[in-house]
């Protein structure tokens, strides 16, 4: 139960770590938070772990929190802003890859102890990137969309918790199906990929139960630069 319980408590950080960043950087915060979400969620991603009996991927619960920032500036401030956070997401991820992949070429030291370990990780980056990017850009794009749509029909601030968890859950599954299918599909087994699936959604899916307190945590926030 260790990573239970250890992944239940990352999950908590990152949602008091967003809304810090929001208190005290405002809008500029949620925007920070989603670029750096989205690089080290694909970094994260590298490793499986073992949890609720199946093999998953890390760094579900850290993407995930990117879903609740949007939320948070399409509540706040309009789906334009959140259309740009999420544009900024990708263009962060993109420039990671390039970056990443520049360094990689250059001849190490002989005293260097951290190339073998960056090409372990930084190598599998582009095929995983390719499908991040891919899975990112259309389900943000679509949680922001179906956000906005349930906000007509729904638009009490009471029912924020129906906004952010529709928008969310719909928009996860097709994130997850894209993601998984593009990054492992004949990478593993199918019963593993299955695994990895399955595991990646519900992991998804209890996150973004557990983020609707902290939404409505940060709809009742000042930021410090708007006071």
């Amino acid at each position: 139960m260790f990573n239970e319980y250890l992944g239940l408590g990352f999950a908590l950080v990152n949602f008091i770590l967003l809304l810090i960043m929001y208190k005290f950087f405002g809008k500029a915060g949620l925007f920070a938070w989603v670029a750096l979400s989205t690089i080290l969620a694909n970094i994260q991603v590298t490793k499986t772990i073992e949890i609720i009996g199946l093999t998953a991927t890390l760094g579900n619960s850290l993407y995930a929190s990117t879903f609740l920032a949007t939320d948070i500036l399409n509540e706040k401030y309009g789906k334009k802003e959140a259309k740009k956070a999420v544009w900024l997401g990708f263009s962060s991820l993109l420039i990671m890859i390039v970056v990443m992949q520049f360094g990689m070429k250059f001849v190490p030291a002989e005293s260097d102890f951290a190339n073998d370990s960056l090409h372990t990780i930084f190598g599998l980056i582009p095929q995983l990137a390719v499908a991040s990017m891919l899975a990112y850009l259309t389900s943000q794009h679509l949680a922001v969309y179906i956000f906005a749509a349930i906000r007509k029909v729904f638009p009490k601030d009471s029912q924020f918790w129906i906004r952010n968890n529709g928008s969310t859950l719909i928009s996860q599954l097709l994130d997850t199906f894209i993601f998984t299918s593009i990054a492992f599909y004949g990478v593993y087994p199918f019963d593993i990929w299955w695994q990895i699936f399955i595991s990646t959604y519900v992991l998804k899916f209890i996150v973004s139960v557990l983020d609707t307190p902290f939404g409505y945590i940060a709809k009742a926030l000042k930021p410090i630069d708007e006071k």
